[in-house]
């Protein structure tokens, strides 16, 4: 008979306690809001430095967009509370030390500034809009003197909310993956560029999509040298940070993240993007189409394979 001297039981499957109460929800909110952070840094940068007429898309046409896209990114948000009629309760009362308070807070302010700046340009996507109404008319006149100040604030907010989609996560300290300074700032450069992305989709504009298309390839290679940063910081920390970074070098979701995420959503965009600059006829709606892509399932990725990351006790 053989014998075996038992000193822990953590060999058997699942017996260490596993939590996971973030499903598709949070990493759809997060996508967006980054998404619609891009989208207003460019539209706030490109009025302010007066290129209104050689930008149109990313002033006008692509910012009409943004209400939508925080409205449905704030659905699944409030889809995702356990107490859904108490949400109002983050807005009596500000912690300058919570990402969560720093979020509802921006999304206060940026979800009117976005409908204000839309309704200025809405006619642009809708040429037949018309304000019915007299005080309307009034209101979004008044409005027109003060799209300067608006574009510096939908600029600062914009930062805030695209690095507060990070943030959120790294604040976690019991998830090893998350729980990094990196992470902000790349979901930061990830928001702008696939706001980048999205512009370039919408654009009609030859020279804009070049110009677009140069930008997300800048933030793309920040993003890369971001990625590499963070697992890098990854395998020269502790033990439950190298084990984090172990499910993506050699784990669980290597192939689906250095594949999906890294070349396809990044990698290859890059290179579609770096040869038409160089003249190349290619289809301009593939190389933004896989950012937008690489973006959605990164944050798919990250929020799953962080809720599996864990001290051991």
């Amino acid at each position: 008979m053989r014998e075996e001297l038992i000193v822990s039981g953590r060999s058997n499957p699942l017996i260490d306690p596993h939590l996971e109460i973030w499903e598709w929800q949070i990493p759809a909110y997060l996508f967006l809001g980054g998404l619609a952070a891009g989208i207003l840094f460019f539209a706030g940068l490109f009025y302010l430095r007066g290129r209104e007429d050689k930008y149109p898309t990313a002033v006008r046409v692509a910012p009409v967009f943004v209400p939508v896209l925080l409205a449905i990114g704030l659905l699944f948000l409030f889809l995702d509370l356990k107490h859904k009629f108490y949400f109002w309760r983050l807005y009596t009362s500000f912690s300058i030390e919570s990402p969560t308070s720093w979020g509802a807070w921006t999304l206060l302010l940026v979800m009117p500034l976005s409908v204000i700046w839309a309704a200025l340009y809405i006619e642009s996507v809708f040429p037949k809009w018309d304000w019915k109404y007299t005080w309307a008319k009034d209101a979004i006149k008044f409005l027109s003197g003060y799209k300067r100040e608006m574009a510096w604030g939908m600029v600062v907010l914009a930062i805030i909310l695209g690095i507060y989609t990070g943030i959120l996560l790294s604040a976690f300290n019991a998830r090893p993956l998350w729980n990094t300074s990196i992470l902000g700032p790349l979901f930061l450069t990830s928001g702008l560029s696939t706001g980048a992305a999205f512009i370039v989709l919408l654009s009609k504009n030859k020279t804009e999509r070049h110009a677009m298309g140069m930008i997300d390839l800048m933030l793309i290679s920040i993003e890369v040298a971001l990625i590499i940063h963070m697992f890098m910081g990854f395998k020269a920390s502790t033990r439950v940070q190298i084990e984090a970074a172990d499910m993506f070098l050699g784990g669980q979701f290597t192939a689906t993240f250095w594949v999906f995420v890294f070349s396809l959503g990044l990698i290859v965009p890059a290179f579609l993007e770096f040869m038409e600059t160089k003249g190349k006829r290619i289809p301009f709606y593939i190389a933004p189409s896989l950012v937008i892509f690489g973006g959605i399932l990164f944050r798919f990725i990250m929020v799953h394979a962080g809720q599996l990351s864990r001290w051991l006790y």
